[in-house]
């Protein structure tokens, strides 16, 4: 081993440590300058949510997915892996890394606005309820007694347990059974065997289906609480928030040019407000 003087050792630790300190900052590369330099994006995708995002011909297609194609661009057109999962798995999906965001419609609420850095949202998701064709259900009282669904872990759970909860306070029954789906297409089959009375869900996607369906499923009204927070977003993880801001600002580009609006005719047959603010809670990321 080599015989170093005091001083000279002084030297050699001052310059690791400057190594050291110069190396640090060159790892600390944002998921946004990862995917440029890798020119590879991966993202997290529930294909069960039409018109948002749904498999048709062995492809993901839908209104999120052409939203995709326009964000791929805007990035210099890296290799594209869009990873179809359970809504389940993405949200904690995308905080243990597994992906680089969630390209999903995202419901925006209290809770996941602490956690999540939502996007400027791409469409407006104020909850609904759809009922069979010809049923009596036009306001919340009707939903008394009745058996209620909608997807586990869904913006719409809480939802429909908020209606539940303001029901009884108001001395009615409440809903006779809350059932929870993994998917929002399950519940619909459901609804449509007579399993269930309603489904709570999004307008745009309810709006949809029962265009698709006039002569199965009708909508019910609305069933937001008063203050609601309503709109329909992607996220990133919270520290990604170049991420976010970058797909904030292709969204809002779309936005302006037309391209947004076009796509909801597309996809919805009407097009929807996309606002610049207020449409987070406070204190979100």
């Amino acid at each position: 081993m080599p015989h170093f003087t005091r001083r000279q050792f002084g030297l050699l630790a001052t310059a690791s440590a400057a190594a050291v300190g110069f190396a640090g900052p060159a790892y600390a590369e944002t998921t946004l300058e990862k995917i440029r330099r890798t020119k590879v994006l991966t993202v997290g995708t529930e294909a069960a949510f039409p018109p948002f995002e749904f498999v048709k011909d062995g492809k993901i297609v839908g209104y999120g997915s052409d939203i995709l194609a326009e964000v791929v661009k805007a990035l210099g057109n890296p290799k594209l892996n869009q990873l179809d999962l359970p809504w389940q798995g993405i949200l904690p999906g995308v905080l243990a890394g597994k992906f680089d965001f969630v390209a999903t419609t995202v419901g925006i609420n209290e809770e996941r606005a602490k956690r999540y850095a939502y996007t400027t949202p791409i469409a407006n998701g104020e909850p609904y309820a759809m009922k069979r064709k010809g049923d009596a259900m036009a306001k919340p009282e009707d939903f008394n007694g009745k058996v209620v669904a909608t997807q586990l872990a869904s913006s719409t759970e809480p939802v429909a347990r908020a209606l539940d909860a303001r029901l009884k306070q108001a001395g009615g029954a409440g809903f006779k059974e809350l059932k929870l789906f993994t998917a929002f297409t399950e519940s619909y089959v459901a609804l449509a065997n007579g399993e269930v009375d309603a489904v709570i869900q999004s307008l745009p996607s309810l709006a949809v289906l029962v265009k698709e369906k006039p002569d199965t499923f009708a909508l019910a009204g609305s069933v937001a609480a008063p203050g609601a927070f309503t709109y329909l977003s992607w996220v990133t993880r919270p520290g990604d928030t170049d991420l976010r801001d970058f797909l904030s600002a292709t969204i809002k580009a779309m936005r302006d040019d037309g391209r947004l609006g076009a796509l909801q005719d597309k996809w919805f047959g009407f097009k929807m407000d996309i606002p610049d603010s207020g449409y987070l809670p406070p204190g979100a990321v």
